[in-house]
């Protein structure tokens, strides 16, 4: 830390934190997505069938689902600065292996795009739990709602800036050049990381006065000591489990996630199958409903973050924008008793609005996440949230295969933002600090 007096100006460093997770989480979001992109081309190339390209598309959720607890374990014993860049490394060279696929003889590229796509899962697990922990140590309380509504808000910003990146890149250079480009912008990324990121306590460029004011509002500004980590127990996980509130909050964030997993996976497939409109039209009418939820999230932290200035209370704080902005999400039911594509799009870019307003789990986390097992506590919300990428996909598709329709889909997604709010504001009930201290 800087020698300055703690009567200078507060530096602002954390808010230079907070714009690199930003881009990282960006990077992150945009390397899920490149078979999406280039998968179109590759599959035609490699001479893969709609069979083959789902398997290949799901490798990504079932290794992230799985590798959250010991993503967040290694989050607390090692701390966020040396996992999180090995991480960031890791993930995009896997990411720019992917280009070789086909060119190496006796390996298929079924079994090479599966595989690597589901080492980035693994490699990814500590990504969100790490942006959780530089959140808690970083911010104070009164500003971790838009803290977590900027990382979290990365999940649009990527759909709209790196998708048009990508297409070209395919279009002009081929869809190799998709992973090439992704897996070094990553290893750039992994540089910036090392370079920047410290503890608040012992970063070079912030003074007195900005590490006072973090401290005071309740940031954990000695989380990345290496003195105050702990090795992982896994009696952690029950304790985690047994609670009311983590269960409440583990619950919540699996709803939400129900909305987002439909959004990056059937939403496309609806806009073609059942109003019609051809991929290029479905393409650019998501853009929209993304925008939407970039903004509402960005309002959703901001106001969570006023509120809690104003009133003090961190239910009143969390609750209100997540509670309201999970009924607007139950737009997309609406979508059933409507005919016109320009309403449809209208009523989803409501519903994910509304969604991104509420999506305030992150900040919550940082606000009651153990000190003790931060990591591990982020890993198991994380987990259970995704489970919803795995449930979400699977049971739509048998839904419009029983019925012909994606009317009860829409009912099954909206139903989820009601059990978002009866999970956050009921079973989780008043949100404190938990403790496993004796």
């Amino acid at each position: 830390m800087s020698e300055q007096p703690a009567t200078a100006r507060p530096t602002k460093v954390r808010y230079g934190i907070i714009a690199l997770i930003f881009i990282i989480t960006t990077i992150n979001y945009a390397d899920r997505a490149t078979f999406s992109i280039a998968g179109s081309q590759a599959s035609t190339e490699l001479g893969l069938n709609a069979v083959q390209t789902g398997y290949i598309l799901s490798a990504f959720a079932w290794a992230y689902v799985i590798a959250q607890i010991p993503g967040g374990a290694l989050l607390d014993r090692f701390g966020t600065r040396r996992v999180y860049a090995t991480a960031i490394a890791i993930w995009s060279i896997l990411t720019a292996l992917q280009g070789l696929t086909g060119l190496i003889m006796g390996l298929s590229a079924v079994v090479m795009l599966f595989g690597l796509r589901f080492l980035v899962g693994l490699a990814e697990a500590p990504s969100f739990p790490g942006n959780a922990r530089l959140v808690a140590a970083w911010f104070p309380a009164s500003e971790r709602g838009t803290a977590s509504a900027i990382f979290n808000a990365a999940q649009y910003f990527a759909l709209v800036s790196f998708s048009p990146l990508m297409g070209w890149l395919v279009h002009d250079f081929g869809w190799r050049t998709v992973y090439w480009v992704m897996g070094g912008l990553g290893l750039l990324a992994t540089a910036i990381f090392l370079k920047m990121i410290r503890s608040p306590a012992s970063h070079p460029s912030i003074n007195a006065a900005e590490l006072a004011h973090i401290e005071q509002g309740g940031g954990l500004i000695h989380m990345e000591d290496s003195k105050v980590r702990a090795a992982f127990d896994w009696s952690a996980v029950p304790k985690l489990l047994k609670n009311r509130m983590m269960l409440g909050i583990y619950i919540g964030q699996y709803g939400i996630n129900v909305l987002t997993y439909f959004f990056v996976t059937w939403f496309p497939i609806y806009l073609v199958k059942e109003r019609g409109l051809n991929i290029m039209q479905a393409g650019a009418a998501a853009v929209l409903p993304a925008l939407c939820g970039f903004l509402g999230g960005i309002i959703g932290g901001y106001v969570s973050d006023l509120l809690l200035k104003r009133t003090g209370s961190v239910d009143i704080a969390r609750k209100t924008p997540l509670t309201i902005g999970m009924l607007l999400a139950t737009a997309i039911i609406a979508c059933v008793f409507v005919d016109a594509e320009w309403l449809v799009i209208l009523l989803m870019s409501i519903a994910f609005f509304g969604k991104g307003i509420a999506s305030l789990g992150w900040a919550i986390m940082a606000d009651v996440a153990p000190k003790e097992a931060a990591g591990v506590a982020s890993g198991v919300f994380n987990m259970l949230g995704n489970v919803g990428g795995i449930v979400t996909p699977i049971a739509i598709g048998y839904i419009v295969a029983a019925t012909g329709s994606f009317d009860w889909a829409l009912i099954f997604v909206g139903a989820h933002c009601v059990l978002t709010i009866l999970a956050f504001v009921f079973i989780a009930g008043p949100f404190y600090r938990l403790s496993f201290a004796k």
